[in-house]
């Protein structure tokens, strides 16, 4: 009798455990950002969640897949560009399952999968481009580059949101070169500012010029004005250049003295 009660007591032990676990597989909870995708006997039954789902021991399996915006750095990727650039450049997307379906049937790692195809979009987009276009037109490429991902993406549930190149990478001689670049072209628009500042002064001088020649005592007012600008300087030499109008009469006489009327007696 003993052994027949032991023998009971154990079967009902177990009974309980195999119903806890029966029970433990079968009630599942789902967050509000999960879904679960239910086989049934290895096919495709339904898309369940959030909350409380029920999962049929056995005959039916489900599967987690998380609707968050995931945020997946790109490795480096050893970039040569349409001008024979080598670069190193690595970028961040960011990315959401929007079909829980699709990202569990249609690809085996939905991630990963992911991660692969933007390595190599990132080094066929900035293939196509030359190094300055990298350096200035980031906006351009990061949109390129996020278009070719999501179209590419959408046959696995993936909705792509952004992608954004972190870092160019240059060696010491190359950015030695875009320095040395720089610097000219600064050099030149200072070359270019300078000569425009000259043509335009010219203008200006020979449109002073014209206003003076019009009015003969506008030079001499100029002269004076030109000295009491020397004069607040408090300079000890001071040359005034004289108009020869002003001197003409003198030298007129000195040169036909008999033109001088003879004194009378």
């Amino acid at each position: 009798m003993e052994t027949l009660a032991y023998n009971t007591n154990l079967f009902f032990a177990a009974l309980m455990f195999f119903i806890l676990v029966v029970l433990f597989s079968t009630f599942k909870i789902l967050r509000e950002y999960e879904r679960g995708v239910v086989f049934m006997l290895g096919r495709f039954y339904k898309v369940k969640g959030p909350g409380l789902v029920i999962v049929i021991p056995l005959v039916q399996q489900m599967v987690r897949v998380d609707l968050r915006t995931v945020v997946m750095d790109v490795p480096t990727q050893d970039v040569i560009s349409r001008d024979n650039v080598s670069v190193r450049v690595n970028a961040v997307i960011y990315f959401r399952v929007i079909d829980a379906q699709k990202a569990i049937i249609n690809v085996e790692d939905y991630l990963q999968a992911t991660s692969q195809l933007a390595q190599t979009t990132l080094r066929s987009v900035l293939g196509q481009h030359e190094l300055d276009e990298m350096l200035a037109n980031r906006e351009m490429l990061n949109t390129d580059i996020r278009a070719i991902l999501d179209s590419r993406t959408d046959s696995w549930g993936i909705k792509v949101s952004n992608v954004e190149i972190k870092h160019v990478d240059l060696n010491e001689t190359m950015v030695r070169a875009i320095a040395r670049q720089a610097e000219a072209e600064r050099t030149r628009r200072a070359k270019v500012i300078h000569a425009s500042g000259e043509m335009e002064a010219s203008a200006k001088l020979v449109e002073a010029a014209e206003t003076l020649a019009k009015e003969p005592n506008a030079i001499l007012l100029r002269y004076l004005q030109t000295l009491t600008e020397i004069a607040s300087e408090k300079n000890s030499t001071i040359l005034f250049p004289l108009p020869m109008d002003l001197l003409s009469g003198v030298l007129n006489k000195e040169q036909n003295p008999q033109s001088t009327p003879a004194k009378k007696p």
